[in-house]
């Protein structure tokens, strides 16, 4: 948001140039993003967080600046004429209604509207605004209306409290009535679009109709316009949960309803009923009729906090002086009243604006904040005993750097997903989100592949066509009423298979270059043996796809995407993603690197062709060639694959090669013959046909 700090000098005395200011601000935890133009033309952005509207407006910031200057806050005091008493002054209680006075109020929802306050004005001429508040509306980028609704933009500005007028001729039955819609009812709002209310909506009515949206827009039948002569101002406290509700349902955020949702201060509106009646009155004349209508339907005193020294020492580990402790709260505005027979406790009255201080906590925040994180001493808490490495730590860093060598970099996507990515990526219970952000975001995530498509498809989208990204992070599924958390490392990959040179030709990545990195993670832990197995789940493109078997556990599925799923997601390339299941993958050791002295004799190679059915996979006949347990055989690889020509259907033709190596001796032609009649006995156990032609 935009303040003036030219507009905080008209409440506090300052004599610090605008960028100290800022600085000061910000270390006070009232940040300011960035500083903009020049003199009086100056504008702080602000970032003020959601649980601080009190300074929402250039009051409040003020505020903070006689706290953090120790400067003087001049008051808000409106200056209004005596109003013509041709009509009663009106009576305020706690029934929810007043029947006495220039315009009856009658509150029905008590939880939704706890206070309403209202003043009449006549015989006001509208034109333009004073070049004073054009000027300084403009400087927020608030666009001037005309001087009753300026009056109001203003107020909100200067103070924080949203305030709304009305055409008082256009308000049928001569009372306003707060109350929830029925079904049905139509309100057309200031932005002219026609609204469908429904009995979950506050509105402001007058005897006949709805006339304002409570807290979020007023009506647009009865706006201020160049033939307004009387007005009705209005001032309320709306409940945050009904506004922040209604604002979402109706798609409607208004500056209004940005405060009203974070908690307005309930003691401000008959104050801010007569600035904005002060600023008609010095623009537009006219008169005022009877004392403001202040109708309170249920109050809002906040509990009183008990604050002790000894705490607020002990919580900052400094000790304060005390007269520093109550000037900051003073400033502030809070009334500290000392305990009886206590010099050190002290009852806590909180403003009526800092809805936010609820605990003693809350408190020492404050008088922390303001006497400057940066006074307090660097100390360290007293610790006995020594940094212990997690089990999983070793594992999970050689996993890394194995990444990061293998040119993947590292990401981070977010832990929520939709629905339709839930159920499109897992078929696991999912567990819902109370409050989501989004229909995007609305379970935790069960799957780390549809952060990755997001991730891959931004990326692609700025012009980056060869990406490989890695993620670790946590799934999440319902187990119960329990929520379970497994590990996961997702690796995506899309683009070449190797950077584009003069020296070779680029190459599209493929699946086998996936698999190729998956081998390279898995060889780093100790393993009997690892099967690579075609079946995936249906996400991926059917015959581009595996899972990782190792020691008979699931602990990795890769991968192509099939490409219904990734022109779903906007992907026009090939997409390749693996998922590791590091909960599994984990309970193996390290795989320990040894030394062994390269041998001094020659090794042995000898092929063999055979003919295998197709159900036949080269992990069964790696592993059963294992199984003869031969010492000497240092390696067995497939050589060529091939199909069709003589080969039958649902067959095909396999050249292996093994390599025999002793580290003590020359091997023997009759060694290796037998050797070689064991291996070929193991692969027809399979079914296999040796060729010999």
């Amino acid at each position: 948001m935009k303040i003036s700090p030219q507009w905080i000098r008209d409440f506090v005395d300052l004599d610090v140039n605008y960028h100290q200011l800022a600085d000061d601000l910000t270390l006070a935890g009232i940040a300011v993003e960035s500083v903009n133009g020049e003199g009086d033309e100056t504008i702080f952005e602000m970032d003020i967080t959601t649980n601080r509207p009190d300074a929402m407006n250039h009051y409040g910031v003020a505020r903070e600046c006689s706290a953090i200057y120790d400067l003087p806050l001049k008051a808000i005091e409106p200056q209004l004429p005596k109003p013509s008493a041709a009509e009663a002054t009106s009576s305020s209680d706690l029934s929810g209604t007043t029947e006495v006075a220039p315009f009856p109020i009658e509150i029905r929802d008590e939880p939704g509207c706890a206070r309403f306050t209202a003043r009449i004005m006549r015989n006001v001429t509208i034109k333009p605004s004073p070049e004073k508040i054009v000027r300084r509306l403009a400087l927020l980028e608030q666009r001037s209306i005309n001087n009753a609704v300026d009056a109001t933009n203003y107020t909100l500005w200067e103070m924080g409290k949203p305030t709304h007028v009305f055409d008082l001729d256009l308000l049928e039955g001569g009372k306003i009535i707060i109350r929830r819609a029925r079904d049905g009812e139509t309100l057309k709002t200031l932005d002219g679009v026609e609204r469908k209310l429904t009995s979950e909506d506050l509105v402001v009515a007058d005897a006949k109709k709805p006339v304002g949206l409570a807290g979020t827009m007023g009506g647009f039948d009865t706006m201020i316009t160049d033939k307004t002569r009387n007005i009705l101002i209005e001032s309320a406290w709306w409940d945050p949960v009904t506004v922040r509700k209604m604002s979402r349902r109706h798609g409607l955020h208004t500056d209004a309803s940005h405060r009203f949702e974070r908690g307005a201060d309930y003691e401000s509106t008959v104050l801010s009923c007569n600035r904005v009646a002060e600023l008609i009155l010095h623009s537009g004349g006219g008169e005022l009729i009877g004392e403001p209508v202040d109708v309170i339907a249920r109050r809002l005193d906040q509990a009183p906090l008990a604050l002790r020294l000894s705490e607020v020492h002990r919580i900052l580990g400094k000790k304060l002086a005390v007269a520093e402790i109550l000037r900051i709260l003073r400033q502030l505005g809070f009334e500290l009243i000392p305990e009886p027979g206590e010099e050190t406790e002290f009852t806590v009255q909180v403003p009526s604006w800092r809805l936010d201080v609820e605990r003693e906590i809350d408190v020492i925040e404050e008088i922390a904040r303001l006497h400057g994180y940066d006074k307090f001493p660097n100390t360290l808490p007293a610790y006995i005993g020594s940094v212990v490495e997690l089990p999983d730590a070793p594992k999970e860093r050689k996993l890394r750097a194995s990444l990061l060598a293998l040119g993947y970099d590292e990401a981070i996507s977010s832990t929520f997903i939709s629905h339709r990515d839930a159920e499109e990526f897992s078929s696991v219970p999912v567990i819902e989100l109370a409050n989501p952000l989004s229909e995007e975001a609305s379970v935790m995530r069960t799957s780390m592949s549809p952060g990755m498509l997001n991730m891959l498809a931004y990326n692609l989208n700025r012009g980056s066509e060869n990406v490989r990204l890695f993620e670790a992070g946590n799934v999440f599924e319902a187990d119960g009423k329990r929520t379970a958390e497994f590990k996961r490392v997702c690796m995506g990959a899309t683009g070449s298979a190797m950077p584009p040179s003069v020296y070779q030709k680029v190459r599209p990545l493929s699946f086998y270059d996936l698999k190729g990195d998956v081998e390279t993670l898995l060889s780093a832990f100790q393993h009997a043996g690892v099967e690579y197995k075609v079946d995936a789940p249906d996400y991926y493109h059917p015959g581009r796809s595996a899972s990782a078997v190792m020691d008979g556990e699931v602990v990795a599925q890769f991968g192509q995407i099939h490409p219904e799923i990734a022109s779903g997601h906007k992907l026009k390339q090939d997409i390749f993603v693996a998922e590791l299941y590091l909960d599994r993958l984990l309970k193996h050791s390290l795989r320990t690197p040894r030394y062994e002295a390269l041998p001094r004799y020659p090794a042995v190679e000898r092929d063999f062709s055979f003919i295998f059915e197709d159900a036949v996979e080269f992990a069964k006949i790696e592993n059963t060639v294992a199984g003869l347990g031969l010492g000497e055989l240092r390696s067995f690889v497939p050589v060529e694959i091939f199909r069709g020509g003589s080969i039958p259907a649902g067959k095909y033709s396999l050249l292996l090669r093994a390599t025999f190596q002793s580290g003590e001796r020359t091997l023997r032609e009759d060694e290796i013959a037998r050797w070689s009649g064991q291996v070929v006995q193991a692969l027809e156990s399979l079914g296999g046909t040796l060729r010999t032609s």
